[in-house]
């Protein structure tokens, strides 16, 4: 039954850029639409995080969506937030992800730091991916996917199409130098089959059973998309 699936959340630790004071963390709406989609389902959803404990927020995701009402009520829900605030350790999952049906990694500039070199994290990557489980990021969060190898050696982004917030909006944003790398330009280095649409647009991607978002405007079309291969599982 659809309602009975379970996913995976895995939330960032890192609070702060390079040479900026802009504190940083998920995304707002990359998991409040999202949460609410899942929740409208009947999913039951497990939050983990490198360090456990509190998900850091980026507190400008939160004025840029003062006016969206998922995102303010996600804010104002003592469920939504003690879930967020009390999130499990990421390796403390068992390294195969035995008892989930997908994992789902929203954006926020924070993932560009501690999730792409997080060796569980890549393990459980690895693990969705070669069990044909949906393995699914938004935004800024694909930057997961960059180092992870599949059994064969080869890059899980070889050959696959998939998008992520792209370099033309991390330019508008002018924030280019306060990440490692750009995430666009990182995934195409692995060979992505990559995909865009204009900047802040709407854009979904699904290759097989990686499911991928451009931006904040994609997170809920992307949570839809998760529901509709999971309900044909």
């Amino acid at each position: 039954m659809a309602g009975s699936k379970k996913i995976l959340v895995v939330f960032t630790s890192h609070t702060k850029m390079i040479d900026n004071d802009h504190p940083t963390g998920y995304y707002l709406p990359e998991i409040a639409h999202p949460a609410y989609a899942f929740e409208r389902a009947g999913y039951t959803l497990d939050a983990v995080s490198p360090k456990g404990g509190e998900a850091p927020l980026d507190q400008a995701s939160v004025d840029a969506f003062k006016d969206d009402k998922e995102c303010q009520a996600f804010l104002k829900s003592d469920k939504w937030q003690a879930w967020v605030k009390n999130t499990g350790k990421l390796s403390d999952v068992p390294a195969d992800g035995k008892g989930y049906d997908a994992i789902f990694y929203p954006g926020g500039h924070g993932p560009c730091f501690d999730l792409p070199v997080d060796e569980h994290s890549k393990a459980l990557i690895k693990a969705f991916y070669e069990s044909g489980r949906p393995t699914t990021a938004v935004c800024h969060a694909p930057a997961v996917f960059t180092d992870v190898k599949l059994s064969d050696g080869s890059y899980l982004l070889k050959g696959k199409k998939a998008t992520c917030f792209t370099d033309a909006e991390e330019e508008q944003a002018q924030l280019t130098k306060a990440i490692p790398w750009l995430v666009e330009s990182r995934m195409v280095e692995r060979g992505c089959d990559f995909s865009k649409t204009k900047p802040w647009g709407e854009h979904v991607v699904v290759d097989g059973n990686l499911l991928t978002g451009q931006n904040p405007a994609s997170a809920g079309p992307l949570a839809e998309k998760i529901i509709e291969v999971l309900s044909k599982a």
